[in-house]
Protein backbone atom coordinates (compact mmCIF):
# COMPACT_ATOMS: atom_id res chain seq x y z
CA UNK A 1 0.00 0.00 0.00
CA UNK A 2 2.96 2.68 0.33
CA UNK A 3 3.56 2.59 -3.16
CA UNK A 4 0.81 4.83 -4.01
CA UNK A 5 -1.59 7.49 -2.82
CA UNK A 6 -4.31 9.28 -3.28
CA UNK A 7 -4.11 13.17 -4.02
CA UNK A 8 -7.01 15.57 -2.52
CA UNK A 9 -9.34 15.51 -6.24
CA UNK A 10 -8.68 11.61 -5.83
CA UNK A 11 -6.47 10.95 -8.27
CA UNK A 12 -4.32 7.64 -7.63
CA UNK A 13 -0.66 8.05 -8.06
CA UNK A 14 2.43 5.37 -8.02
CA UNK A 15 5.67 5.83 -6.99
CA UNK A 16 8.21 3.48 -7.82
CA UNK A 17 12.23 3.13 -9.61
CA UNK A 18 13.04 1.36 -13.16
CA UNK A 19 15.33 -1.68 -12.71
CA UNK A 20 17.62 -3.26 -14.83
CA UNK A 21 15.74 -5.81 -16.66
CA UNK A 22 12.43 -4.42 -16.61
CA UNK A 23 10.36 -3.06 -19.92
CA UNK A 24 8.93 0.39 -19.89
CA UNK A 25 6.66 0.87 -16.62
CA UNK A 26 8.02 -1.57 -14.36
CA UNK A 27 8.98 0.26 -11.70
CA UNK A 28 10.32 -2.06 -8.22
CA UNK A 29 9.26 -5.13 -9.93
CA UNK A 30 5.95 -3.85 -9.83
CA UNK A 31 3.41 -2.62 -12.80
CA UNK A 32 2.63 0.91 -12.46
CA UNK A 33 0.74 0.78 -15.93
CA UNK A 34 -3.14 1.49 -16.44
CA UNK A 35 -3.95 -2.00 -15.20
CA UNK A 36 -2.27 -0.82 -11.83
CA UNK A 37 -4.07 2.07 -11.21
CA UNK A 38 -7.37 0.61 -11.97
CA UNK A 39 -6.85 -1.70 -9.91
CA UNK A 40 -6.11 0.89 -6.99
CA UNK A 41 -8.90 2.94 -7.83
CA UNK A 42 -11.26 -0.30 -7.22
CA UNK A 43 -9.42 -0.43 -3.63
CA UNK A 44 -10.17 3.35 -3.13
CA UNK A 45 -13.46 3.18 -4.31
CA UNK A 46 -14.72 0.37 -2.36
CA UNK A 47 -13.17 1.41 0.73
CA UNK A 48 -15.25 5.00 0.25
CA UNK A 49 -18.17 2.90 -0.48
CA UNK A 50 -17.73 1.07 3.01
CA UNK A 51 -16.95 4.20 4.77
CA UNK A 52 -20.64 5.66 3.74
CA UNK A 53 -21.85 2.73 4.95
CA UNK A 54 -20.30 3.48 8.65
CA UNK A 55 -20.54 6.80 8.85
CA UNK A 56 -24.59 5.78 8.05
CA UNK A 57 -24.57 3.30 11.19
CA UNK A 58 -23.02 6.44 13.15
CA UNK A 59 -25.78 8.86 12.23
CA UNK A 60 -28.80 6.65 12.41
CA UNK A 61 -27.83 6.08 16.35
CA UNK A 62 -26.78 10.19 16.81
CA UNK A 63 -23.28 9.38 17.11
CA UNK A 64 -20.33 11.63 16.40
CA UNK A 65 -17.48 9.71 14.94
CA UNK A 66 -13.04 10.60 15.45
CA UNK A 67 -10.48 9.28 13.45
CA UNK A 68 -7.44 9.84 15.69
CA UNK A 69 -3.89 9.36 14.08
CA UNK A 70 -0.56 9.62 15.01
CA UNK A 71 3.22 7.98 14.26
CA UNK A 72 4.06 5.52 17.48
CA UNK A 73 4.92 6.87 20.65
CA UNK A 74 3.26 9.99 20.35
CA UNK A 75 1.38 9.83 23.22
CA UNK A 76 -1.82 9.24 21.77
CA UNK A 77 -3.15 6.39 23.70
CA UNK A 78 -2.10 8.48 27.10
CA UNK A 79 -4.12 11.00 25.41
CA UNK A 80 -7.08 8.64 25.31
CA UNK A 81 -6.87 7.70 28.61
CA UNK A 82 -7.04 11.15 30.18
CA UNK A 83 -9.92 11.73 27.52
CA UNK A 84 -12.01 9.18 28.70
CA UNK A 85 -11.22 9.98 32.49
CA UNK A 86 -12.60 13.62 31.95
CA UNK A 87 -15.34 12.81 29.76
CA UNK A 88 -16.80 8.83 30.19
CA UNK A 89 -19.05 10.21 33.40
CA UNK A 90 -21.15 12.70 30.73
CA UNK A 91 -20.53 11.17 27.63
CA UNK A 92 -21.17 7.21 26.66
CA UNK A 93 -17.71 6.74 24.62
CA UNK A 94 -16.93 3.58 22.24
CA UNK A 95 -13.06 3.02 21.23
CA UNK A 96 -12.25 1.06 18.03
CA UNK A 97 -8.48 0.46 19.12
CA UNK A 98 -6.38 -0.31 15.92
CA UNK A 99 -3.38 -1.73 16.53
CA UNK A 100 -0.54 -4.13 14.26
CA UNK A 101 -0.75 -6.50 17.08
CA UNK A 102 -0.96 -7.05 20.91
CA UNK A 103 -3.83 -6.25 23.32
CA UNK A 104 -1.59 -3.45 25.12
CA UNK A 105 -3.29 -0.28 24.10
CA UNK A 106 -6.62 -1.78 24.92
CA UNK A 107 -5.71 -3.10 28.29
CA UNK A 108 -4.72 1.12 29.46
CA UNK A 109 -8.11 1.94 28.17
CA UNK A 110 -9.83 -0.93 29.77
CA UNK A 111 -11.97 -0.17 33.27
CA UNK A 112 -12.34 3.86 32.49
CA UNK A 113 -15.85 3.72 31.29
CA UNK A 114 -15.73 3.13 27.44
CA UNK A 115 -16.74 0.29 25.25
CA UNK A 116 -13.78 -0.95 23.75
CA UNK A 117 -13.34 -3.01 20.46
CA UNK A 118 -10.18 -4.11 19.42
CA UNK A 119 -8.81 -4.11 16.23
CA UNK A 120 -5.67 -6.13 15.61
CA UNK A 121 -4.54 -5.94 11.83
CA UNK A 122 -2.33 -8.68 11.59
CA UNK A 123 -5.61 -11.06 12.64
CA UNK A 124 -6.30 -11.89 8.82
CA UNK A 125 -5.85 -7.91 7.65
CA UNK A 126 -1.84 -9.03 6.93
CA UNK A 127 -0.58 -6.73 9.60
CA UNK A 128 -1.90 -3.64 7.93
CA UNK A 129 -0.11 -0.17 8.63
CA UNK A 130 -3.45 1.72 8.70
CA UNK A 131 -7.16 1.08 9.15
CA UNK A 132 -9.88 1.02 6.63
CA UNK A 133 -13.37 1.11 6.27
CA UNK A 134 -13.78 -2.57 6.00
CA UNK A 135 -11.48 -3.01 9.03
CA UNK A 136 -13.57 -0.54 11.38
CA UNK A 137 -17.06 -1.97 9.44
CA UNK A 138 -15.84 -5.48 11.27
CA UNK A 139 -15.13 -3.85 14.57
CA UNK A 140 -18.66 -2.04 14.99
CA UNK A 141 -20.52 -5.18 16.06
CA UNK A 142 -18.36 -5.16 18.94
CA UNK A 143 -20.16 -1.50 20.26
CA UNK A 144 -23.09 -1.31 21.35
CA UNK A 145 -23.98 1.81 18.83
CA UNK A 146 -27.06 2.23 20.00
CA UNK A 147 -25.74 3.21 23.61
CA UNK A 148 -23.26 5.48 22.61
CA UNK A 149 -22.56 9.67 21.80
CA UNK A 150 -19.05 9.52 20.78
CA UNK A 151 -16.89 6.71 18.87
CA UNK A 152 -13.03 7.38 18.81
CA UNK A 153 -10.93 5.36 16.16
CA UNK A 154 -7.42 5.14 17.62
CA UNK A 155 -5.77 4.25 14.16
CA UNK A 156 -2.57 2.23 14.10
CA UNK A 157 0.65 4.49 14.73
CA UNK A 158 1.70 5.81 11.17
CA UNK A 159 2.24 9.14 9.38
CA UNK A 160 1.58 8.43 6.12
CA UNK A 161 -0.94 5.53 5.30
CA UNK A 162 -3.74 6.57 8.03
CA UNK A 163 -4.54 9.75 6.33
CA UNK A 164 -5.51 8.54 3.19
CA UNK A 165 -8.47 5.90 4.19
CA UNK A 166 -11.90 7.27 5.06
CA UNK A 167 -13.21 5.06 7.53
CA UNK A 168 -16.47 6.57 8.01
CA UNK A 169 -15.58 9.21 10.39
CA UNK A 170 -16.93 12.60 11.36
CA UNK A 171 -13.63 14.30 12.03
CA UNK A 172 -9.92 13.94 11.74
CA UNK A 173 -7.51 14.49 14.85
CA UNK A 174 -3.85 13.88 15.56
CA UNK A 175 -1.49 13.84 17.94
CA UNK A 176 2.38 15.75 16.48
CA UNK A 177 4.87 14.94 19.98
CA UNK A 178 7.23 18.16 20.12
CA UNK A 179 10.17 15.26 20.28
CA UNK A 180 9.37 13.94 16.63
CA UNK A 181 10.89 17.16 15.74
CA UNK A 182 9.97 20.91 14.07
CA UNK A 183 9.73 19.61 10.20
CA UNK A 184 7.68 16.59 10.80
CA UNK A 185 4.19 18.95 9.01
CA UNK A 186 6.52 19.80 5.94
CA UNK A 187 8.25 16.15 5.60
CA UNK A 188 4.57 14.16 6.11
CA UNK A 189 2.08 16.87 5.09
CA UNK A 190 -0.61 14.63 3.56
CA UNK A 191 -1.68 13.69 7.34
CA UNK A 192 -1.21 17.03 8.38
CA UNK A 193 -3.10 18.62 5.79
CA UNK A 194 -6.28 16.29 6.27
CA UNK A 195 -6.70 16.70 9.95
CA UNK A 196 -9.21 19.05 11.78
CA UNK A 197 -7.68 18.81 15.08
CA UNK A 198 -3.52 19.03 15.97
CA UNK A 199 -2.67 17.93 19.32
CA UNK A 200 0.87 19.04 19.61
CA UNK A 201 1.71 16.93 22.77
CA UNK A 202 4.33 16.92 25.71
CA UNK A 203 4.90 20.37 25.70
CA UNK A 204 6.33 19.56 29.25
CA UNK A 205 9.67 18.64 27.92
CA UNK A 206 10.25 21.69 25.98
CA UNK A 207 12.32 22.89 28.56
CA UNK A 208 14.67 19.73 27.55
CA UNK A 209 14.68 19.87 23.95
CA UNK A 210 16.32 21.66 21.26
CA UNK A 211 13.02 22.42 19.98
CA UNK A 212 10.29 25.37 19.43
CA UNK A 213 7.25 25.18 20.05
CA UNK A 214 5.94 28.89 17.71
CA UNK A 215 7.75 27.24 14.86
CA UNK A 216 6.05 23.37 14.67
CA UNK A 217 3.02 25.38 14.88
CA UNK A 218 4.09 27.53 12.16
CA UNK A 219 4.65 24.37 10.08
CA UNK A 220 1.85 23.09 11.02
CA UNK A 221 0.28 26.26 9.29
CA UNK A 222 1.93 26.01 6.06
CA UNK A 223 0.22 22.75 5.03
CA UNK A 224 -3.24 23.77 6.94
CA UNK A 225 -4.49 26.95 7.45
CA UNK A 226 -7.75 25.81 9.51
CA UNK A 227 -6.75 23.02 11.65
CA UNK A 228 -7.27 23.44 15.41
CA UNK A 229 -3.94 23.23 16.84
CA UNK A 230 -4.13 22.78 20.83
CA UNK A 231 -0.71 22.04 22.47
CA UNK A 232 -1.23 19.72 25.16
CA UNK A 233 0.73 17.73 27.88
CA UNK A 234 -1.38 14.52 28.66
CA UNK A 235 1.29 13.77 31.01
CA UNK A 236 0.76 16.92 33.03
CA UNK A 237 -2.58 17.68 32.00
CA UNK A 238 -1.17 21.02 30.69
CA UNK A 239 -4.15 22.28 27.78
CA UNK A 240 -5.88 19.23 27.92
CA UNK A 241 -9.19 20.97 29.13
CA UNK A 242 -8.81 23.07 24.98
CA UNK A 243 -9.13 19.53 24.10
CA UNK A 244 -11.86 18.22 26.14
CA UNK A 245 -14.18 21.40 25.50
CA UNK A 246 -13.04 20.57 21.59
CA UNK A 247 -14.42 17.31 21.81
CA UNK A 248 -17.68 18.38 24.15
CA UNK A 249 -18.82 21.19 20.87
CA UNK A 250 -17.89 18.15 18.31
CA UNK A 251 -20.44 16.21 19.78
CA UNK A 252 -23.10 18.41 21.21
CA UNK A 253 -22.49 21.13 18.54
CA UNK A 254 -22.05 19.22 15.25
CA UNK A 255 -22.93 22.32 12.84
CA UNK A 256 -20.66 24.66 15.02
Amino acid sequence: MGRFHRHDDGAVHTHGRDEPGHGHGDHGGYRTGAQRIDVLEAIFAENDLLAETNRAAFDSNGIRTLNLMSSPGSGKTTILAATLDELAAELAIGVIEGDIATDLDAAKLGGRGAQVSLLNTSNGFGGECHLDAPMVNRALPGLDLSRLDLVIIENVGNLVCPAEFDVGEHAKAMVYSVTEGEDKPLKYPVMFRAVDVVLLNKIDLVPYLDVDVDSCMAHVRKVNATATILPVSARTGAGMGAWFGWLRRFVREPDS
